[in-house]
């Protein structure tokens, strides 16, 4: 018998896990499912399974079986307190020729992005990076599914599908928000298995001396409920200010397309779309954006979908769920009166509106 391991990997810093490694681990339960009767009927076993370094971090390698794995492979030790690209990659790679996964995700993180390269150039396989759609297929010439990894291509015109047909895993990054949260077990039957670390302090060839935070205008808009987002139809950076003011009204944070962006009129940790961050919100108003596939793909999961903009044609009304064809200086001030009008019914005296869409 064959086991078909699907595997994902567990992001976490300083002892806090990212929540796109439970997301991944949702994506990899349902892969899994799609090739469950073809291994059946071979009389392989299909296996869903995380992987985690860290250090002192057990409890994460727990969370993870509540969020589907039926395995976690947990790799505690102190090389790996901080990260650091060489650890890393170097016991990914041990474990996974160890193992033999069929599939590979990790996180389109910042983290992510620096560790998937370097794990699929030691393993001389594929990567597919910042996908947007996941699936496994039937593809003609292989005796078994394959993932077809979609993902936008040339800018964004187009959207390419990618097979890995020879080199195993099959590796994807995949951005957080792209997938929807699975939901949590409370009383999970899987397993951790503590595998042994090779790696030492020497072979990092690294030490982290200091962390330096940033300064200023600090946002995070991937896991934010309530985005106000806006686009080169607003004219000018002070346009910004009025989409704070409805943020701020509904609770939210405030979103930008990459033009603004380009144009100084906002910081980049506001950009929505391919080249910024992919988005879920419980609600996404958008206003002043014309709805190319670039800024498309960073929004068109959220759950409700609000769009303002004077050209009644623009592609945004394509994934909106309520469009208003009108001047965003006309129609958002509208917008903040009747939530100042509904707060002072109700008696409020100020505070987050609650919203539900």
């Amino acid at each position: 018998m064959t086991t078909r391991r699907f595997w994902a990997f567990i992001e976490q810093e300083e002892g806090h896990a990212h929540p796109v490694s439970w997301e991944l681990l949702g994506v990899i339960r349902r892969l899994a499912s799609q090739v469950r009767e073809e291994a059946e009927a071979a009389g392989d076993e299909v296996v869903v399974e995380g992987v985690l370094l860290g250090h002192n971090v057990g409890h994460i390698a727990q969370e993870a079986l509540c969020y589907g794995a039926d395995r976690v492979y947990l790799l505690d030790d102190p090389v790996f307190t901080h990260y650091r690209n060489r650890p890393y990659y170097k016991t990914l790679e041990e474990v996974a020729q160890k193992h033999e996964p069929e599939v590979f995700l990790i996180g389109a993180t910042t983290l992510g992005r620096d560790l998937a390269g370097a794990v699929a150039t030691a393993l001389r396989t594929g990567l597919t990076a910042d996908c947007t759609q996941l699936e496994m297929g039937e593809v003609k010439g292989s005796p078994q599914k394959l993932l077809l990894a979609t993902r936008p291509a040339f800018g964004g015109n187009i959207m390419a599908t990618i097979l890995c047909r020879q080199n195993r895993p099959q590796m994807s990054s995949v951005r957080p928000r792209v997938f929807p949260m699975p939901e949590r077990n409370p009383h999970p039957q899987g397993e951790i298995v503590r595998e042994a670390v090779s790696v030492t302090e020497e072979d990092a060839l690294s030490r982290i001396l200091e962390f330096v935070r940033p300064e200023g205008e600090s946002v995070n808009i991937e896991y934010a409920d309530v985005i106000v987002a806006g686009g080169r139809g607003l004219g000018t950076a002070e346009g910004f200010g009025l989409l704070q003011q409805l943020a701020d009204a509904l609770g939210g944070v405030v979103g930008a397309s990459r033009p603004c962006i380009d144009a100084g009129w906002i910081g980049n940790a506001h950009q929505v779309g391919q080249s910024g961050q992919t988005v879920r919100p419980k609600l996404y108003i958008v206003a002043g954006v014309s709805g190319a596939l670039q800024h498309k793909v960073g929004m068109q999961n959220s759950d409700f979908i609000v769009a303002i903009n004077t050209d009644p044609d623009a592609p945004i009304f394509d994934v909106a769920d309520v469009g208003i064809v009108g001047d965003l200086y006309e129609v958002i001030p509208a917008m903040l009166e009747q939530l100042a009008a509904r707060r002072k019914a109700r008696g409020s005296g100020g505070g987050h509106q609650e919203v539900s869409a």
